[in-house]
């Protein structure tokens, strides 16, 4: 095995069966990555920077091609079902050899990271990828090792990517050809068949879901940001619904735009860069992700004009779900390390299709375990195979494509960490206004960020509320910089009757899916909206 730069790891890649493989490539620099994936056309530079790189068919996520090995050590602790679908030892030892054949000869790249700000739950990982890019934009989302901590790295978890390599569903047990597989036992994680970088970023926070509850701290699908007085936030929600956007203010420090563990200690991110959606982005309404993209960002599936070499942010030619993967140093005023303390407000987002939840409501205790056990929110086109336009759905917790363990264990950690730091929640919808989905028109970013401002530095708590007659939420009457008659969806529709018949509608579709939850108190179920 050649090796272009010495191994400085204690565990060579003989441990993941690699023996026959080419040259080999460890942790190179992104300057390094840039000349070698330019060089084999693997990408394409843009005017600002970045390296524009393309996946093909897969564009976003592909969940009907993920699975959990079916094995002794965690079968148990598995929330099996549609989301954690078994495989078996078997069929994994099928795949885990073709990816090895895959790799013989071939050239190979190998970044050793970690996961996880806090030194004390830290998990050591190593990425192993065919392409120099895959390589970059690992070393780009994941947190960088000093010297001395590569010296002595010792990987825990790792991920053998081969996005050229194919599964065959008839032998291997697989949907398609594409495959993420992870294996608890052996610490191993296998992607194939599919060159959409967010495979790499999401099956370690499915390994952080599953490692971190076992070591008293909650794992979260949220951004986190800091204010002037030191007070934390959170901004739970799934992709689309404004994590990144919203947690990017230049007058908070950005913890984390997407991926949180809460400790006894307070909060920190599992990543070391962001991974922004950045469809239809402008320098003038989200000015720090904007000027975040330049070198050493991997741009995924965005439109370039190839002779000028400027991207064209507004255009979906290839997907909606183009992306923007860079280090948390890029966004000005970040917090490194990137920890902080105990949240006293954590924000739900979700964008509603229907078009008839509240800009912004605050919840009760019990309201905000109901909604985070509902997670409400909307598929955004682009961000799974298949989703072309909004679909109404429900992810338990904000993140049920990724927690290995059933909900109500990531639900139970939250209420009492609520609980004991006294946070306030709030539900925030980003989604539609004035109609559903195709009538009315998306909530006013500006109008968001004023309402997101008002409640952090505590402007809402002195407003009077007013219940919402279905969903039982409290909406402000006011709030500086919003027009009053935005804050009332109702008021917002031209025929108030077709509102109320929407708002039936979804009322009753929170009500068949919350049906789902055994064991919850009466309290959390007294939270559910009226039909």
């Amino acid at each position: 095995m050649n090796a272009t730069v010495a191994c400085p790891a204690k565990v060579d890649l003989q441990t993941h069966g690699l023996t026959d493989t080419g040259d080999v490539f460890w942790n190179l620099s992104p300057a390094e990555l840039y000349e070698r994936a330019l060089r084999d056309g693997e990408g394409s530079l843009a005017d600002n920077g970045a390296i524009v790189c393309t996946t093909g068919k897969h564009t976003g996520r592909s969940p009907n091609d993920k699975f959990i090995v079916e094995e002794s050590g965690s079968r148990d602790a598995i929330g099996w079902g549609s989301v954690n679908r078994p495989l078996s030892e078997a069929h994994f030892d099928k795949l885990h050899a073709r990816v090895i054949d895959h790799y013989r000869g071939r050239k190979v790249y190998v970044r050793d990271m970690f996961a996880g700000a806090e030194e004390a739950t830290q998990l050591p990982i190593r990425v192993v990828t065919e392409t120099a890019w895959h390589n970059l934009f690992a070393a780009q989302l994941f947190i960088r090792p000093s010297a001395a901590a590569l010296a002595s790295h010792e990987p825990k978890f790792t991920i053998l990517n081969a996005p050229t390599c194919f599964a065959d569903p008839e032998t291997d047990g697989t949907s398609s050809g594409a495959f993420i597989v992870i294996h608890f036992g052996k610490r191993l994680i296998l992607i194939g068949g599919t060159a959409y970088a967010g495979e790499i970023k999401k099956s370690i926070f499915s390994v952080m879901n599953y490692l971190l509850p076992t070591a008293g701290v909650l794992s979260m699908h949220c951004s986190a940001n800091i204010g002037a007085g030191g007070e934390s936030a959170l901004f739970f929600g799934l992709s689309g619904t404004g994590k990144t956007t919203l947690s990017a203010d230049p007058d908070r420090r950005l913890i984390g735009d997407d991926e949180h563990g809460w400790s006894d200690r307070g909060v920190f991110n599992i990543e070391g860069g962001c991974y922004a959606k950045c469809i239809r982005m402008s320098q003038e309404y989200e000015p720090q992700i904007y000027n975040a993209i330049r070198f050493g960002a991997v741009l995924e599936n965005v439109v370039m004009d190839e002779r000028t070499r400027k991207i064209d942010f507004d255009s979906d030619q290839l997907t909606e779900n183009t992306r923007a993967a860079y280090p948390l140093e890029s966004i000005e005023g970040v917090a490194i390390p990137s920890i902080g303390e105990h949240p006293k407000n954590v924000i739900f987002l979700t964008c509603d299709a229907f078009g008839v939840l509240p800009p912004i409501s605050k919840l009760t205790p019990e309201q905000a375990m109901y909604h985070f056990l509902s997670g409400y929110t909307a598929k955004v086109a682009g961000t799974e195979a298949g989703v072309t336009e909004p679909q109404a759905t429900f992810s338990a917790c904000f993140g049920a494509p990724f927690l290995p363990l059933p909900p109500r264990r990531y639900a139970d950690m939250l209420g009492d960490r609520l609980a004991k730091h006294n946070a306030q929640c709030w539900l925030v919808n980003t989604g539609w206004t004035g109609g559903v989905h195709g009538v009315g028109k998306r909530m006013n970013l500006n109008h968001t960020r004023a309402m997101v401002r008002a409640a952090l530095d505590g402007t809402l708590e002195q407003v009077p509320t007013t219940p919402d007659p279905i969903f039982g939420l409290s909406i402000p009457q006011s709030c500086p910089d919003v027009p009053c008659e935005v804050l009332t969806p109702r008021a917002t529709w031209p025929d108030p009757q077709a509102y109320d018949a929407k708002a039936a509608e979804l009322a009753k579709l929170f009500r068949e899916n919350f049906g789902g939850f055994e064991g919850v108190s009466a309290a959390i179920e007294a939270a559910e909206p009226k039909c």
